[in-house]
């Protein structure tokens, strides 16, 4: 076996599973959910017939691995009216199997472990896929703490110099998970700069750029390249139908940027199988085309995200964030930052699940910056989420110490 399989960890829901095995909920309550960021909102109908219609004939061959030009074509023309930029279809813009598959197989094209000290930054607290990638390529991860103080921003000042000459990719998620930040120009330019001195790839995940609440929409990477009147050189990102669109199923999304990072990366694929299936490339062309469906998608983010924070708020360190659908909240001071037994209780009397923030951190420098916090998913139904936030308040004043 790969002996870099033993260098992963749990994954947190498998931790979470562990954390409440020993606890027996509340039976008088129905148990919600806020710990998966599983969109939950009706696919639209029209995704569903371009899938059904393209049944017919759709699985009589085997698909290009580059993509259909017709999709290429959708996902450049998407960008375009979203950020204001052209791309060329055929080399700056690739279709993924979502962007999860695309992020851990970019990180195995790009990653050289017979470098020493082969180095992938990622932000911390992340999407645990950043770390497996950069375990599985080879590489050591090295952690950038998010500052609360600036708006979740990571701390790329905290990187020393000696481990910026290492690395040879860094991570980027904005909007982010967990904390729903959105990573300012200036932040942008200084990685630039520091990409520009060391050579590194930039991987910006945005899989959560179509969900915000302020007028002006997210900032992203090429968009932010743009601004500061660069190319693309060594960045690359992904999006995603998934949360814009509410298809996780489909598993579809693209990757975009650097012509010459792009060509390695279909050269990877077309031998690791990642083809998409014309079907999902047929509903992926209708979605993609469509923004009224993802306007709508976002006002039921709006209205339930303004109804649901206030409750929170009065009794959790949390606020509206930037974008995305998750609230990231200080658990209350009584509980001495024990974000895992705060869930484990929460749990127990409530039945209402959220995700302990270190489960989605690493113990670094010293510190977990996830510790005394939660993930909470608000991605049912608005009384759902509403009947979730009533619980955990009523936990809390029932409990403002750690039990």
């Amino acid at each position: 076996m790969n002996p870099l399989l033993s260098k992963l960890q749990p994954y947190p829901f498998e931790r979470l599973r562990q954390l409440f095995a020993s606890v027996t909920p509340n039976p008088a309550l129905r148990h919600i959910s806020l710990g998966i960021g599983e969109p939950k909102h009706a696919t639209p109908p029209f995704i569903m017939q371009a899938l059904s219609d393209a049944l017919g004939t759709g699985l009589a061959g085997y698909p290009a691995t580059a993509g259909e030009p017709a999709l290429r074509q959708a996902c450049a023309a998407w960008v375009e009216r979203r950020y204001g930029l052209q791309l060329d279809a055929a080399t700056q813009v690739l279709p993924v199997n979502g962007s999860r598959e695309a992020l851990f197989a970019l990180t195995q094209t790009v990653v050289d472990p017979t470098q020493a000290g082969a180095t992938v930054v990622s932000p911390n607290p992340f999407y645990q896929i950043y770390e497996g990638a950069a375990l599985l390529a080879g590489a050591t991860p090295h952690f950038v703490a998010s500052d609360p103080a600036r708006n979740f921003a990571p701390d790329w000042d905290s990187v020393p110099a000696e481990v910026w000459a290492r690395t040879q990719l860094v991570f980027v998620c904005s909007p982010g998970n967990p904390t729903g930040a959105v990573m300012p120009l200036t932040e942008w330019q200084k990685l630039f700069a520091l990409s520009d001195q060391h050579g590194f790839i930039i991987a910006s995940d945005e899989c959560y750029s179509e969900i915000y609440f302020r007028d002006e929409p997210p900032l992203g990477g090429l968009e932010a390249a743009a601004k500061l009147g660069r190319g693309f050189e060594r960045l690359i990102a992904f999006t995603s139908l998934s949360k814009r669109s509410n298809v996780p199923g489909l598993r579809s999304g693209f990757v975009m940027g650097d012509a010459a990072v792009l060509k390695k990366f279909l050269l990877y694929r077309t031998y690791h199988g990642s083809a998409m299936s014309p079907v999902v490339q047929a509903a992926s062309i209708a979605a993609w085309g469509d923004e009224a469906h993802v306007v709508d998608n976002r006002n039921l983010y709006r209205t339930k995200f303004a109804q649901v924070t206030p409750v929170l708020a009065e009794v959790l360190d949390v606020k509206l964030p930037d974008a995305s659908f998750y609230l990231w909240a200080g658990v209350p001071a009584g509980w001495q930052g024990d974000d895992a037994a705060f869930a484990k209780a929460l749990y127990e009397h409530e039945h209402v699940t959220v995700l302990p923030g270190s489960y989605l951190a690493r113990e670094f420098n010293g510190s977990n910056p996830g510790r005394g916090r939660i993930r909470m998913a608000l991605v049912a139904e608005t009384a759902e989420c509403l009947e979730a936030a009533e619980r955990i308040a009523r936990f809390v004043h029932a409990h403002p110490h750690k039990v």
